[in-house]
């Protein structure tokens, strides 16, 4: 079996090759239309990488939502995703959407700290509840945020209200085999240590996977098999896959919105 296969998305999705420059033209237009109430660049840490863009409301904000990107960690940073919190901003939260320093420069572990570090940055910035999500790659990162183990504020830690991955990449021992292990150097121990599935949520945390309908089996298992090991719920986006299943998160009133604030 050509385990590479199992998860390569581009090559089954019609347009896929398309999709990268759509998303990082949306999300300058996304910026532009926010004006003073997008704050960019803002530093969580000394890295070149570490900087997160904070996206307000109009008048005071419900709470802070986190989205952190995917690109299996290895591609992207905050700036291409930036109009995938124009749902959240219309309904009244402020978003913060962090870069971090990606693989091979930084392992995963490493990466879970950034974004550790990031959140806690942005919740400085805003008041109230906060909610963690992230697609792929980041939403292995969102997940890692609900764990007991994740050195976060006591303070921080007790206003994460809810967390909910997207098409998380949540059992890092299945992506040993594949080539993009060269550069992300994931061993049996980084597996145990930075697999969500391999860690208790935090007490008192609403948790909900969720997965595009149409995605490739593999991701739909590591959604399923995230919600089994957190006994929690998970759904699937209807009509939606890898590239496009994020879609929602700009419109208000979509589902995907209102499950990811919890509204």
């Amino acid at each position: 079996m050509d385990l590479d296969r199992i998860y390569a998305n581009g090559d089954v999705i019609p347009g896929g090759a398309d999709y990268p420059a759509r998303w990082a033209a949306e999300a300058a237009a996304f910026r532009g239309q926010m004006g003073a109430r997008a704050r960019l660049d803002l530093p969580y840490g000394a890295g070149e990488r570490q900087r997160f863009d904070l996206f307000l409301p109009e008048g005071t904000p419900k709470g802070l939502m986190v989205f952190v990107h995917g690109g299996w960690w290895l591609a992207f940073d905050k700036s291409t995703w930036s109009h995938l919190a124009a749902g959240a901003v219309a309904r009244g939260w402020a978003v913060a959407m962090p870069s971090y320093t990606l693989a091979p420069e930084a392992r995963i572990s490493a990466i879970t700290r950034e974004i550790a570090s990031a959140v806690v940055a942005a919740a400085a910035e805003v008041a109230g509840p906060i909610v963690v999500t992230g697609h792929s790659a980041g939403g292995h990162l969102s997940a890692r945020m609900a764990c007991a183990d994740v050195a976060l504020t006591a303070e921080v830690a007790a206003r994460i209200t809810r967390v909910v991955p997207i098409s998380p990449l949540a059992e890092l021992e299945l992506l040993m085999p594949l080539a993009a292990n060269q550069k992300l150097q994931i061993d049996a121990e980084e597996a145990r240590r930075e697999s969500p599935t391999r860690h208790l949520p935090r007490a008192g945390v609403a948790l909900h996977v969720t997965v595009g309908a149409d995605e490739r089996a593999a991701f739909i298992f590591h959604a399923r098999h995230l919600s089994e090991e957190w006994s929690c719920d998970w759904s699937l986006v209807p009509d939606t896959h890898h590239f496009n299943v994020l879609d929602g998160l700009c419109r208000a009133d979509d589902p995907l919105t209102r499950l990811v604030l919890g509204e």
